[in-house]
This record gives structure tokens, C-alpha cells and sequence, in this order.
């Protein structure tokens, strides 16, 4: 499992720093303007670490139903070596499969305008201003997401529908709250991630909405990244006991430094 979360911190980091450093640049400077090839190099990396976090999702959710289903197997099946291979499909198959999108988008011609309503290279907003035909771009957008996208969810859903089976069949409610706490977080950031990611890209760009694409953005490219290593950290037995251990340091440290104020005061 740590060896997913690795991948998944390297990807969280990743996505943020393909926009957000360009952003806060162009915020202090007042120079809201990026070459050509920096935006489809940016749009490139941000969809294929978006595409990557969705496929590493699902292999995540494949190891908790190994977890949760076949406990006594868990160790030989979800080895290291075979998490590391599943790990670097994830990052191949992405990077590979996004590659048509910038060829595609760097081949047509944006002469109506030059401005992109919008805080980053995105796809929908970049497509939107260009006075080519979209069509090909917009058939492969929505047939690459029907194979990765909705193939990926519903691995997930149905990981977790065997899951969710299985828990039920636990006769005890301390082991069924014990089995549905391995997977809890990890549906969590499920649940964060499609929600966001749906709501931007899985629509014809006849739908496109400025406003509403500028903060669904924003909640994936913030939100998610800061909700990942949050989850995952408080889930964890080890973090919580540190964090117990320094809230008592804490403590212990106001109790004493108003125990010397009160010495102080009667003296």
C-alpha cells in the first residue's frame, strides 16, 4: 500500500507544479501570458497526471479488495514487485495515451483570439478559442475517457462492491468497523477526485461555462492534493499516535509555562 501512496504524493505533487508556479508568476508579475509551447507542454503534463492518478485510483482499490477479501493471500499477491510493475503502468499508459491530445491540439489554428478564460492550459478553454475544427480532438477526448475514465471508475465501483459484500458477511461489528476503516480513505479520495474530474472534462465543450470550470479546477488542482496526504496520514495508526504524543508535549508545556505565570503572580 505504501508503495501506491508514494506514487500517489508524486503525482499530487506534480499536478500542482505544472500550474500552480506559473500562476503565482503570473499573479506577481501582471504578465498573464504564456508561449505556445508552454501551454500545450502544460496541458500535456496536467492531463496525463490527472490520467495516471485515475488509473493508480483503481489499482489502489484493487489492493484494498485483496486486502479485505483475501486477507491471508494479501502479502504473496500484492508483493513489491509486482505494486511497483502495476505502479509504472499506471505512469506509461497515461503518458502515452495523452500524447494524441497534444499532438492534435498543437496542429490547429487559433486565429480568433489568443486569450484563455481561464487560470491554467486546460483542454475545454484552449479548444474553445481555437477557429479550427475541434471535432477529431473532442472524439478522442470522449472515447479515451469512456476506455480509461469510466473503465477505471467502474473497476473501482465494482473493487468496491465486493468490498462492501464482504464486510457485510462479518458477524462481529468491531471487524466489520475495522475492514471498512482499511478502505475508508482510500474511497474518500475516490469519492474527491471523480466528483471534480467529471464535472470538468466529461461534457462537450458546447457546455462550457467559464465560472463553473474555473472552480471545479481549482477544487481538483487545491483540493485534492491537500485531501490525499490528510486522509492517508490521520488513517494512519503511527501519525495519530505522533500527533497525540505532541498535543501532550503541548499540553504538558501551557500547564507548566501557566503553573511558573502563577508562581510569578504570587510571589
Amino acid at each position: 500500500m505504501y508503495t501506491f501512496l508514494v506514487n500517489l504524493s508524486i503525482l499530487d505533487i506534480a499536478s500542482t507544479s505544472c500550474t500552480l508556479p506559473k500562476l503565482l508568476s503570473m499573479l506577481s508579475t501582471n504578465q498573464n501570458t504564456i508561449s505556445f509551447a508552454g501551454c500545450i507542454t502544460q496541458l500535456y503534463f496536467f492531463l496525463s497526471l490527472s490520467c495516471a492518478e485515475a488509473i493508480l485510483l483503481s489499482i489502489m482499490a484493487y489492493d484494498r479488495y485483496v486486502a479485505i477479501c483475501d486477507p491471508l493471500r494479501y502479502v504473496v499477491i500484492m508483493d513489491l514487485r509486482y505494486c511497483v510493475i502495476l505502479s509504472l503502468i499506471a505512469w506509461i499508459v497515461a503518458f502515452i495515451d495523452l500524447s494524441g491530445h497534444a499532438v492534435l491540439i498543437s496542429k490547429l489554428k487559433f486565429c480568433a483570439s489568443h486569450i484563455i478564460d481561464h487560470f491554467f492550459c486546460d483542454m475545454v478553454p484552449v479548444l474553445k478559442i481555437s477557429c479550427s475544427d475541434t471535432y477529431s480532438v473532442e472524439l478522442l477526448n470522449f472515447s479515451e475517457g469512456a476506455v480509461l475514465g469510466i473503465a477505471t471508475f467502474f473497476f473501482t465501483l465494482g473493487s468496491y462492491a465486493f468490498i462492501i459484500s464482504t464486510i457485510l458477511k462479518i458477524k462481529s461489528s468491531q471487524g466489520r468497523g475495522k475492514a471498512f476503516s482499511t478502505c475508508s480513505g482510500h474511497l474518500t479520495c475516490v469519492t474527491v477526485f471523480y466528483s471534480t474530474l467529471l464535472c470538468s472534462y466529461m461534457r462537450p465543450t458546447s457546455y462550457y461555462s467559464p465560472k463553473h470550470d474555473k472552480f471545479f479546477a481549482l477544487l481538483y488542482i487545491v483540493l485534492v492534493p491537500i485531501l490525499n496526504p490528510v486522509i492517508y496520514s490521520l488513517k494512519n495508526e503511527e501519525v495519530r499516535q505522533v500527533f497525540k504524543g505532541l498535543n501532550k508535549k503541548w499540553q504538558l508545556q501551557m500547564g507548566l509555562k501557566g503553573s511558573c505565570q502563577r508562581n510569578l503572580i504570587t510571589y
